[in-house]
């Protein structure tokens, strides 16, 4: 048989907001200090409530009341309902005008305050207008704690159960009897996979139409995931209906596509299916380019022996592209440079600065991540920022969009802008960019077409090029070839599908041939370790190794585990964090952070550890070393280049992987000293030639890789065959083909 007990919570001790499983202090009427344990998933401090269970006596921790159930109340108990009332309980309402309530209704106190609230107006201190305050406070904190026993009973708690209280209020009954997949199209943070479970317990059918809609969303999502920034219909159709597990009549399909697209969530252009927010970046994206390259053709002029004498005086012998390239730019108001490596495009960008700073034009320099931007600085000597400092990012949170100072009310003040790293560059942010460069500003775009495309959707580089409406110009004359050798030169065989031998006679480009995982996982250790640091006179974390993929037994993690182990063991006394999910971060560790993060704070320590220099924003690709673990205060410190100190707190962590190795999207924008990557079994889908030439074209003195030569020659082989579906393009072409103003 069930107790019962009723208390305030003086203290949570504990909660996991996944299953709401909470350890409390309770403290009753008679003042006992309880504590109780059970399944608590929305109580907070303050509340009184009223616990079914048994007291039973823990070998570890003691007598606890174990509660099988539970219920928030408001205590009719005139101590409890002072108490309860002088928590905060209520807005409004402290310890001191609770005390004068209480006194002066007593065990009337609850009936008054949420069903007379005006009469509270008789306690000194409470005006009219504070008594209805009040009243309203007490009436929003009944509907919120009874919504929260609704929504449990669909199992959803914690930090769930608010948002979608915080959303709808007292509508979130009838959205969830009727259609839970609402929340799914209405709450930011919220998915499709969510918003199914909820209405499976619902009782709401798999074949449901309103879950076929939010299916068909979805299923569009994905695609963007994968690059799209459209589906075509019959794709679109077969993935939905696979997804959901339903069969679906197409004309009932049909008639959902139209529905959605007169609710404005998506647009149709013939067999093109696209998510409205998609094709209003590309459009928008398309009219703002057009509108930028338009340059009164008076003030166009050659500048050709100008810009040679510029690239001269700087020590540089000028090809005639560059020179072309430098002059498009000054006539163009869009203009784009691209070539693989050693072609020049580092000096054209150089050429372009100095050019355009004799003429005073103010000139800013930008790439998409921290690596990209810190290179181009580097080589050019001129400051640069990442797209998202160099637009004064805010926000970026888990559920929280990512939101620009600068925009069309806010433009950006420079007349000239170059890009650099463009083939990295997604639709949302190259939308996010345009939208806030100022008319007559030129903005010039350097990538190299052959990368990896962007990790976001679009293919952005690549249809601005085969546009044809917008200057390009190609440099295609290779001026490293002796200095650098066989790695510029295979690295434009591998885009040019050309197989080549390789002798191993010179350490810059090297294949070592082996035929399971563990000999090659050996012979990865053995030239990180001790064999490229000895011969190029560097250190081990000048070394990195990539991997295709983040899974299998030479993925990504699995390499990173046996590096680990092999560089930075278990050590008693060293500190360390270990996951629930396996992972172990260990102080020494080579990190990379995966995710922007414009708010972390660093400092930068000079002399006794005082700190000489502050600064905000660590980005998607900067790698560090794990300078300390505070296992006591679940904190730990990673030190970044320039030796800028950030330090995350143990629940921040999900921003952090091992960087022994990294995958070969994740390189993009970085140069190593020398690059050793593993092929042995890589997944088809991964099989082309621009993911080998993105990898070998990231290191600066030596290549080596190491597995079985098919792999390698068929990547070669293989062009992509997964070419994104993306529409700019035709944006691009339609507005160029419309009269202009």
């Amino acid at each position: 048989m069930s107790d019962k007990i009723e208390g305030i919570v003086e203290h949570i001790i504990f909660n996991n907001p996944d299953n709401g499983y909470t350890v409390l202090e309770l403290s009753t009427a008679d003042e006992d200090e309880i504590v109780a344990v059970g399944s608590f998933p929305y109580v907070g401090v303050g509340e009184n409530i009223l616990l079914s269970g048994n007291m039973v006596d823990n070998p570890r921790y003691g007598e606890q009341f174990v509660a099988d159930s539970f219920e928030i109340t408001v205590p009719s108990e005139p101590l409890l309902m002072e108490r309860y009332l002088g928590s905060g309980a209520i807005k409004g309402v402290g310890k001191a005008l609770a005390k004068r309530i209480v006194k002066a209704f007593g065990a009337e106190t609850r009936h008054i305050i949420f069903d007379d609230p005006e009469r509270l107006s008789e306690v000194k201190g409470i005006s009219d207008e504070k008594a209805r305050d009040i009243g309203r406070e007490a009436a929003n904190k009944r509907d919120y704690q009874d919504a929260m026993i609704f929504l449990a009973q669909y199992g959803i708690n914690g930090s769930l159960a608010f948002k979608l209280f915080n959303h709808y209020h007292n509508s979130i009954y009838d959205v969830l009897k009727t259609n839970p997949y609402r929340i799914a199209e209405e709450v930011k943070g919220v998915g499709f996979l969510t918003a199914d479970e909820i209405a499976m317990r619902s009782g709401l059918g798999a074949d449901s139409e309103f879950r076929i809609r939010s299916g068909i969303l979805y299923a569009l999502n994905q695609d963007t995931v994968n690059g799209n920034t459209y589906t075509l219909r019959d794709r679109l159709y077969e993935k939905t209906a696979q997804m959901l597990a339903v069969e679906i009549r197409k004309d009932d399909f049909d008639v959902l596509i139209q529905n959605l697209a007169f609710d404005r969530k998506i647009r149709v252009l013939d067999n093109k299916i696209y998510l409205r927010s998609m094709y209003k970046l590309e459009n928008e994206s398309a009219s703002l380019l057009i509108g930028l390259n338009s340059i009164d053709p008076s003030l166009k002029k050659d500048f050709s022996e100008e810009i040679k004498s510029i690239l001269e005086e700087e020590g540089k012998k000028p090809d005639k592209m560059q020179i072309k390239a430098i002059n498009a730019a000054y006539n163009n108001g869009v203009s784009v440079i691209t070539g693989g490596p050693g072609t020049g495009k580092t000096t054209t960008i150089e050429g372009m600065i100095k050019f355009f700073s004799d003429k005073g034009k103010k000139v800013a320099l930008t790439a998409p991540t921290g690596r990209a931007a810190k290179r181009m600085e580097e080589t050019s000597g001129h400051e640069s920022f990442t797209i998202h400092r160099l637009l004064e990012s805010r926000g970026g949170g888990d559920d929280e969009e990512i939101s620009f100072e600068r925009n069309r009310d806010n433009p950006l003040e420079y007349d000239v802008i170059i890009v650099d790293e463009m083939s990295m560059v997604d639709i949302r942010l190259f939308h996010a960019l345009i939208m806030a460069v100022p008319e007559g500003c030129r903005l010039i775009l350097a990538g190299d077409a052959d990368q990896l495309p962007s990790v976001g959707p679009g293919n952005v580089l690549k249809d601005i090029i085969n546009s044809g409406a917008f200057s390009v110009v190609k440099l295609e004359k290779i001026f490293r070839q002796d200095e650098e050798s066989n790695i510029v030169i295979n690295a434009h065989k591998i885009i040019s599908g050309i197989h080549m031998d390789i002798d191993n006679k010179s350490p810059d480009f090297c294949f070592l041939e082996r035929d399971n995982a563990d000999s090659t996982m050996s012979a990865v250790w053995q030239l990180v370790s001790f064999i490229l640091p000895h011969h190029f006179k560097c250190s081990s974390g000048d070394i990195q190794v990539m991997s295709p993929t983040k899974k299998g037994n030479l993925g990504a993690r699995a390499i990173n585990s046996n590096l680990q182990m092999a560089f930075n063991p278990h050590e008693s006394g060293k500190g360390e964090y270990k996951g629930g999910d396996g992972r172990i971060l260990r102080k020494g560790d080579k990190v990379m952070q995966i995710k922007n993060n414009y708010d972390a704070e660093w400092i930068v320590r000079g002399l006794h550890g005082i700190a000489i220099e502050s600064g905000k924003g660590i980005y998607n690709g900067d790698i560090g070393r794990i300078k300390d673990v505070f296992e006591e205060t679940a904190e730990l410190v990673v030190e970044f280049d320039e030796k800028r100190e950030v330090r995350y707190g143990f629940s921040e962590l999900d921003q952090l992987e091992l960087a022994y190795c990294i995958t070969i999207h994740k390189s993009q924008g970085s140069e190593y000293e020398a690059v050793v990557l593993p092929l042995l079994s890589v997944p088809r889908i991964m099989i082309n030639r621009n993911l080998l030439y993105t990898a070998v074209t990231r290191a600066k003195k030596s290549v080596v890789i190491v597995g079985d030569r098919k792999v390698f020659d068929e990547m070669i082989d293989q062009s992509d065959t997964n070419e994104r579906l993306t529409g700019l393009k035709d944006r691009i072409i339609e507005k160029k083909s419309l009269p202009q103003m």
